[in-house]
């Protein structure tokens, strides 16, 4: 699962542990009927977790994207870094992007599910 995760100014380590327990737990996997009913621990899944300011992106106004409502990184990455440890003691493997890099991520989106999480 990839998981591109934007931090907020009022999150902290509980709503980061909330998303993580509601990232493993989401049954959005295919059971053998075909309807989505399994989580990532039925189906061996792992996780791709990857920090992504620019969900706060605001663009009510004019042309240009507004970030003011994204964390400053001293506060966001200590809490990306709190999901994918969280997500880690459920059992589950996880990678992870580069805070504060420049990244390419090429993903497949395998399916019809995109969901956003607001915990």
């Amino acid at each position: 699962m990839c998981v591109f995760v934007g931090v907020t100014h009022s999150d902290n380590a509980k709503s980061a542990q909330k998303l993580a327990a509601k990232l493993f737990g989401l049954r959005i996997f295919n059971d053998a009927d075909g309807v989505m009913n399994l989580g990532a621990q039925e189906v061996g899944g792992e996780f791709l977790v990857v920090s992504q300011f620019t969900l706060y992106g605001d663009t009510r106004r004019g042309r240009r994207p507004s970030w003011t409502a994204a964390a400053q990184p001293e506060h966001a990455e200590p809490l990306v870094d709190h999901v994918v440890d969280e997500l880690r003691s459920l059992g589950v493997i996880v990678q992870t992007g580069r805070f504060r890099t420049e990244m390419v991520v090429d993903l497949v989106n395998d399916g019809p599910v995109t969901l956003v999480i607001d915990v």
